[in-house]
């Protein structure tokens, strides 16, 4: 019985669909863009689809890539406004991957809220976010929520980004 509209079964999954997907991200990441593309405007506008070639957004894999080595795997429904968060946000929420390299370099035992409104921490956040701003990003399009969300893992795990992906739950 298929889950999410997804016709596959995790056999197919495993052999098959996720193998495509990541040949075409790994073709994607042969030619990343600058993570720069996206920054600056707050939501995905006319210009950024324009320069990236592309009519709307979209759901799908991205990775960000320092010196052409993948450092973080991440999913969305919508990754240009995904990355677009990453790049421009002070939320602990919007800039997530931001935040957890922020506190690495900065290490707290504050709550998430709080390490936002303390000055030393949110200098190190867009510190961090500078250094995001410097990477470059690819991404494939995947439409299947259910073929996503086994992507990210089987991406995450084949560009071994273990520093800064985690799928711990709550």
């Amino acid at each position: 019985m298929p889950i999410d509209n997804c016709t596959h079964t995790f056999e197919e999954l495993a052999t098959t669909v996720l193998p495509k997907y990541f040949e075409r991200l790994q073709k994607a990441i042969e030619s990343p863009l600058p993570a720069s593309t996206f920054v600056g405007p707050k939501s995905v506008t006319r210009n950024l689809l324009t320069t990236i070639g592309r009519s709307t957004d979209f759901p799908g894999c991205y990775v960000f890539l320092t010196e052409d080595r993948p450092i973080y795997v991440g999913i969305s429904r919508s990754v240009l406004k995904r990355l677009v968060q990453h790049l421009n946000f002070d939320s602990h929420y919007s800039a997530s991957l931001v935040y957890r390299m922020a506190s690495e370099d900065y290490p707290h035992e504050m709550k998430r809220d709080q390490a936002m409104k303390d000055e030393q921490f949110k200098t190190t956040f867009f510190s961090a976010q500078e250094r995001l701003r410097q990477m470059s990003v690819a991404f494939v399009e995947v439409g299947n929520d259910l073929e996503l969300y086994t992507f990210e893992v089987f991406a995450a795990m084949r560009l071994d980004t273990d520093t800064w992906n985690t799928f711990r739950t709550h």
